[in-house]
């Protein structure tokens, strides 16, 4: 005897066809601004010369890890290595991705951590969300990307933002319950209004786990980057994409080095801001 079916794909249809009914607006303008930061990130970079960006890159690697020439060297070599290779303009693309898709993905996760962090019914209802949204396969994230935005570099930055909001939202709200409450007793003590005691103490002492959220984040989203561009996304990850259905093992190979390139850099540049940071302070 078989159970009979529930409705769940009927159910999914009428939503989506009741999502893009009422907020079909709300849609196109989500759309149009990221399609408009997408375009403007990638003319930046492209406008800029390319031994010029990979001196200004090389030397903000240098700043950032507090002089180690070694590691910006490398930077240098690696970048001459994918301008060398004729990837720079697919490189620049895959950037400005994964640069739009981090910021915005930063602009929910951080405040959202932040209100978690103040509010425990928040962070209850906030939980099974995150273990949802980590849990699901990351090619799960192209069906409603592709259901609601089509193909291209939108669907596919939408896709990596809601793939990349979990780990900073979770070391956001972990970096700040974290904080000594002796810390907070005394900025209490002290007469600290909540947005004092957010700004001077609970955000300064969770910087380190709240960077490391930001390093995961910036991860995530490059190598969503790379899967998004099955669903059209350009950039070095349609080019894996493409050597893969030609069998072109070396255009491939090229790309995914590239890949890996801006990876350790990006990597690099954010586990050191925060020790710069300490040193100031």
């Amino acid at each position: 005897m078989q159970l009979p079916k529930l409705p769940v794909g009927d159910a999914v249809e009428v939503l989506v066809y009741w999502i893009e009914q009422y907020f079909g607006w709300l849609l196109d303008a989500i759309s149009g601004g990221l399609g408009f930061l997408i375009g403007g990130f990638q003319s930046i970079l492209i406008a800029i010369p390319a031994p010029i960006l990979i001196v200004l890159i090389s030397v903000l690697v240098w700043f950032v890890t507090r002089r180690d020439i070694k590691l910006a060297g490398l930077t240098a070599l690696g970048l001459l290595l994918i301008w060398d290779l004729q990837l720079w303009s697919l490189a620049m693309l895959t950037l400005a991705l994964v640069l739009v898709s981090t910021i915005v993905a930063l602009a929910i996760s951080i405040p959202l951590g932040i209100a978690a962090a103040g509010s425990d019914a928040l962070n209850a209802a906030l939980r099974p969300i995150l273990d949802f949204m980590q849990t699901m396969p990351s090619f799960v994230y192209l069906i409603p990307a592709v259901i609601f935005f089509g193909i291209g570099n939108v669907p596919g930055t939408i896709a990596t933002v809601v793939f990349a909001i979990p780990p900073a939202l979770r070391l956001t709200n972990l970096g700040i319950r974290q904080v000594p409450i002796e810390l907070i007793e005394v900025a209490d003590a002290f007469g600290s209004t909540p947005r004092q005691k957010l700004l001077k103490v609970q955000l300064p002492v969770a910087l380190p786990t709240i960077m490391a959220g930001v390093n995961q984040c910036i991860m995530l989203a490059l190598s969503m980057v790379v899967i998004a561009s099955m669903i059209g996304a350009r950039g070095l990850g349609y080019q894996v994409l493409v050597g893969i259905q030609r069998v072109d093992i070396g255009g491939g190979f090229e790309a995914g080095l590239a890949i890996v390139i801006i990876a350790i850099i990006l990597d690099r540049i954010t586990q050191n801001l925060v020790p710069q940071h300490n040193e100031r302070s």
